[in-house]
């Protein structure tokens, strides 16, 4: 299972952030179809904190910050998941 979370108050960024987050877990999905995918957006700052998010939009794979100020690539995003997916063997 892989949760994924995009964290911004709903600007433009966070919007395209989240629009590459759903992609890439399409594509890893794709390749692991037994695998469940949940993309959330959050925005509630006082979760921001929690995550140690500085600057939005920012991007938490199973409870981890991967990314923050700034849009990575469906590419990158889908690279991340499947590093997840492979440690979690």
């Amino acid at each position: 299972m892989l949760v994924v979370k995009v964290l911004g108050p709903g600007c433009k960024n966070c919007e395209r952030l989240g629009m590459h987050a759903v992609q890439a877990a399409e594509h890893v999905q794709a390749e692991n179809p037994n695998l469940e995918v949940s993309v959330e957006k959050v925005t509630d700052v006082d979760a921001f904190l929690d995550y140690g998010l500085l600057k939005t939009p920012g991007l938490v794979i199973n409870e981890k910050l991967v990314s923050s100020g700034r849009i990575p690539s469906q590419s990158q995003i889908a690279g991340w998941m499947e590093e997840v997916v492979s440690s979690e063997g």
